[in-house]
């Protein structure tokens, strides 16, 4: 099989990281060879990005400054490992990608989704992700969970109207994209979760395969 790109999204709280790997293991364990990465990072540059941009340390920075950094740690992590692990014909699990970016600097920040698309097709040229799953949780559930595993980043300190932007970018680019989206109801438990994410997981599997 050819390489695969899948990205995992969404808010705060949503579990993506979790199934994530839930997807990693059973892929693993088909002997589908993989390559599990995440954004801002996967790269010793991306991830010295990653720590600016995460930092409570530090000052406030302009949502330009933000969005800016988030395509540099991008640019580097494509062409470093994503483009050259999905020549090599790995499946690629993307802990967050590209629409993230539309969510959170365009929803949550409201950056014009233009300036977005342009930096977009500068750094990615036709690099799109396969699938993308969307782990969708109402904001106060979300960061509720994100709270709960400890302590926040940056991100996480936002307001809750915040955070309902950013779901509701995320909403507007899986009707948007229905082909390549794939929406789990993650209001769940992680049980049902899985349940949900292994039934689509299969579908596209099967479809790879034929």
């Amino acid at each position: 099989m050819s390489g695969v790109f899948i990205s995992f999204e969404g808010v705060e709280g949503g579990g993506k990281t979790t199934n994530m790997q839930f997807i990693a293991q059973q892929l693993q364990q088909k002997g589908v060879p993989i390559l599990v990465t995440r954004e801002p990072g996967g790269t010793e540059i991306s991830e010295a990005i990653r720590e600016i941009l995460l930092s409570k340390k530090l000052p406030s920075m302009h949502q330009d400054t933000e969005l800016l950094l988030m395509f540099a740690a991008r640019a580097e992590h494509l062409q470093r490992k994503i483009l050259p692990a999905l020549k090599q014909g790995m499946w690629v699990l993307c802990d967050r990608f590209t629409d993230a970016s539309y969510a959170y600097q365009g929803g949550g920040r409201g950056i014009p989704i233009d300036r977005i698309a342009t930096l977009e097709n500068w750094v990615q040229g036709e690099c799109r992700p396969d699938y993308t799953f969307l782990f969708d949780v109402d904001a106060e559930t979300g960061l509720n969970r994100a709270k709960n595993r400890g302590e926040t980043d940056r991100f996480e300190q936002e307001n809750i109207d915040f955070f309902n932007r950013i779901r509701a970018k995320y909403l507007q680019m899986a009707e948007q994209y229905p082909s390549r989206y794939r929406i789990i109801n993650a209001q769940y438990d992680l049980s049902q979760v899985q349940q949900q994410l292994s039934k689509t997981f299969n579908v596209i599997l099967n479809n790879r395969r034929s």
